[in-house]
């Protein structure tokens, strides 16, 4: 099993800690907002007395602002209010709350400083809301900074403060620094959770470290953690991406036998890992398992299923892959006429390559050269001279009418 001392061993922590403690939020660094209140913001103070409807117009005047406006915006639009947040904390946790919302992590962390600066009290649900708005817009260096400086600030992260850092380390596939934030919860006397856990297993999967994904899930329940869909799903697309098909198979099974509802973003995942290796047989099963399930198999489903038939040289199944898909009426992408056409080409079959290439125009999905070049290739092999040669033009004015626009 792989428990959190292995982890910690994996000489990523004084590295990554180093990392992420130089985005301590620091008021040297980070100037403070003047304390002036423009006169919009004195005409709102005395038309606005229930909080309900003074919290909605601070939001509608913050979003107005766009995502990236100054401290002093931002402070002209609060300063009002910070009275009121002094006495009733939580409606600074509303307002905070409805930012991560809408993805507005500048805003959010301009909102704690200008709190700061009128010694107006930030506790963990202001800080918490201000870093899921980071995790959210996938600022994760700011996340970073905001979780650093809770010490600082004299107030201690809890478990939503880090798991919405792990997550968005995760999202911008930061696992280094979601490891060693996972590691380092125990030093903080935090209780990592399955958030934490499935948080940190996508983050490896992101970064194509699979083998730390695997581990990370089989430690689970050293921590009394019993792993779930996510945490399961996760570590199957990191097998995936790894090219471990058996393991992700295997992992799939291992969902049924702890009593895990399994959910397409799992069997998607299982899919596309049997890419590898020509595992088209397989692939074709578990997208005929999901509708058994009834888990409706969606464009993503499809498109794997189509790649593991063309690098299983299979172009009639990949065709009438594309046929169902028309029949579910599910939107046919570059990705799936890419699939199919290719694997049309690398059996010679290039009418049908041709004939998907032209249909892929009448139905205005973007062409590009991997589809031109496949069919090209087909008609090569099969001395379709006349056809080649009118691509090759074609592909030319293509790629001419790209830059002019570009």
């Amino acid at each position: 099993m792989f428990g959190l001392d292995a982890l910690q061993s994996l000489k990523l922590q004084s590295h990554a800690t180093h990392d992420a403690h130089r985005y301590v939020v620091d008021r040297r660094s980070c100037p403070l907002p003047r304390r002036r209140a423009s006169d919009s913001c004195r005409v709102r103070k005395e038309s606005s007395n229930p909080r309900g409807g003074s919290n909605d117009l601070v939001i509608q005047q913050l979003l107005h602002l766009g995502h990236v406006p100054s401290e002093d915006e931002v402070f002209d639009i609060i300063s009002v209010e910070l009275k009121d947040w002094k006495e009733h904390p939580r409606h600074a946790t509303v307002v905070l709350t409805l930012l991560a919302r809408h993805r507005r992590a500048r805003i959010a962390q301009h909102v704690l400083t200008s709190m700061l600066a009128r010694s107006v009290e930030a506790n963990v649900f202001h800080f918490s809301a201000a870093i899921t708005a980071c995790e959210k817009a996938e600022q994760w260096q700011l996340a970073l900074s905001l979780l650093s400086s809770m010490p600082n600030m004299r107030v201690i992260p809890n478990d939503v403060s880090y798991n919405a850092a792990i997550s968005a380390c995760e999202k911008r596939g930061q696992w280094q620094l979601a490891l060693s934030l996972l590691s380092s919860m125990p030093n903080m006397r935090v209780i990592s959770d399955k958030i934490s856990y499935s948080a940190a297993i996508s983050a490896c999967e992101k970064g194509g470290q699979w083998q730390l994904a695997l581990k990370l899930l089989s430690s689970m329940p050293d921590m009394r953690l019993i792993p779930n869909t996510i945490s399961y799903s996760a570590a199957i697309s990191a097998c995936s991406k790894g090219g471990q098909w058996q393991l992700a198979l295997s992992l799939l099974s291992e969902m049924v036998d702890m009593g895990i509802v399994q959910d397409g973003i799992s069997y998607n995942a299982a899919i596309s890992a049997c890419e590898q290796e020509g595992q088209w047989p397989l692939a074709l099963r578990l997208l005929s398992r999901m509708s058994g399930l009834a888990l409706h198999p969606c464009q993503v489903s499809y498109n794997a299923a189509i790649s593991t038939c063309e690098k299983g040289v299979r172009w009639g199944l990949a065709v009438f892959l594309m046929s169902e898909m028309r029949r579910t009426r599910i939107v046919q992408t570059t990705i799936t006429y890419n699939a199919a056409i290719t694997a049309c080409a690398r059996q010679s079959r290039w009418e049908q390559a041709l004939a998907l290439l032209a249909e892929m125009s009448q139905a205005h999905v973007a062409t590009g050269c991997v589809a031109f070049e496949a069919v090209i290739g087909a008609c090569d092999s099969a001395g379709a001279c006349q056809a080649s040669a009118a691509l090759l033009m074609e592909l030319d004015l293509s790629l001419t009418r790209a830059i002019t626009q570009s």
